[in-house]
């Protein structure tokens, strides 16, 4: 499975991004899909995963009702919208798709086979 990360850009204190994550070469609803993000100078950290089939979804603290993560089956893709968007957001941004059964998501990135290149959200005005 490839995955491909886009969306990112600058944006200010406040706004909104929607990053997608597309994968090629293997069904997205058969993996858990998970974002992560690595802020400069800070180790990588899991944000957001939605489960296969049912689609569970779990968000870190720090992200919880500000983000929300979705899958379109029909486009193999999995999005991350993103409102009131802060400085501390800024962090490149990746997606990761792991064999991880139930409907029950968790970001250990030990569980993720796959991953995108990242994208970069940069929060500022």
């Amino acid at each position: 499975v490839q995955l491909q990360a886009s969306g990112g850009g600058l944006v200010q204190p406040g706004g909104s991004l929607r990053l997608s994550c597309a994968a090629s070469g293997g069904i997205l609803d058969d993996y858990a899909i998970g974002w992560f993000r690595r802020a400069p100078g800070k180790e990588r950290e899991g944000i957001s995963c939605i489960s296969d089939g049912i689609g569970g979804t779990y968000y870190t603290d720090s992200v919880q009702d500000r983000f929300t993560i979705s899958r379109d089956n029909t486009k193999n893709t999995v999005y991350l919208q993103m409102h009131s968007l802060k400085s501390e957001d800024t962090a490149v941004y990746y997606c990761a798709a792991g064999p991880i059964p139930g409907d029950v998501c968790h970001t250990l990135p030990f569980l993720y086979h796959y991953w995108g290149q990242g994208t970069q959200v940069t929060v500022s005005s």
